[in-house]
């Protein structure tokens, strides 16, 4: 048992209940020891492949939240919080049993409710756009702050009331075309043996693929 099994172990539970596994069903289900799990998590945490709380439990494991971050997913029998935006709509893309969801969110700005039909063949028409506070460059500084502000707005009007009343900067701005052809390779072979991270130079030509410009991961126009 290796900390490849444990990523795959965390994976699999969001993917077919559409909730963390705890530590101690961790260890039951690889049997093994609570303190084996909790080294293994801490590491893969420190690899970016999780978000844990203080005491070490899971709250992330991108696309799939613990917690609600503003959005959830429902599948043809599971429900799930979707990390944002960006992750909400890259489920259907990861889970292959699930040909289509259904992502439901409220405009941030208006409380206005919002819901799409999301799936692998094309992105769902509608004129919200989604903004992303934070530039990738700096996305873990703080992971729970970032995803709570990859966020869908009703109209570029709420988003502006909405950077005004928190006095923010705006950040990065697309539409659901775009924002839908970010997710849909992003996390490919997530759920498999031997997944690696993007490297940075790999993320940036990503972005570009699909129309995203170097503000979005915070290095200037390039």
């Amino acid at each position: 048992m290796g900390t490849e099994d444990v990523r795959l172990a965390v994976y699999q539970a969001f993917r077919t209940t559409g909730r963390a596994p705890s530590t101690g069903q961790l260890a039951e289900d690889l049997q093994t020891s609570s303190d084996v799990i909790a080294d293994s998590l801490a590491e893969l945490a420190a690899q970016r492949h999780l978000v844990l709380d203080d005491e070490g439990e899971i709250v992330m494991a991108h696309p799939f939240s613990a917690i609600p971050l503003g959005f959830s997913v429902m599948g043809t029998h599971t429900l799930w919080w979707g990390g944002c935006c960006w992750d909400s709509f890259a489920i259907p893309h990861l889970l292959t049993e699930e040909p289509e969801v259904l992502v439901a969110t409220r405009c941030p700005g208006c409380d206005l409710a919002g819901a799409w039909v999301v799936t692998r063949e094309s992105p769902p028409e509608t004129e919200w756009i989604a903004h992303f506070l934070v530039p990738v460059a700096r996305m873990w500084d703080d992971v729970i702050h970032t995803c709570s502000n990859q966020r869908l707005f009703c109209s570029e009007e709420c988003l502006a009331e909405w950077l005004q009343a928190h006095a923010y900067e705006k950040g990065y701005v697309m539409n659901a075309a775009t924002l839908w052809r970010l997710a849909s390779r992003w996390y490919e072979g997530r759920l498999e043996y031997g997944y690696q991270r993007r490297q940075p130079a790999e993320a940036r030509d990503y972005f570009r693929s699909v129309g995203l410009k170097g503000p979005f991961w915070g290095l200037g126009e390039g």
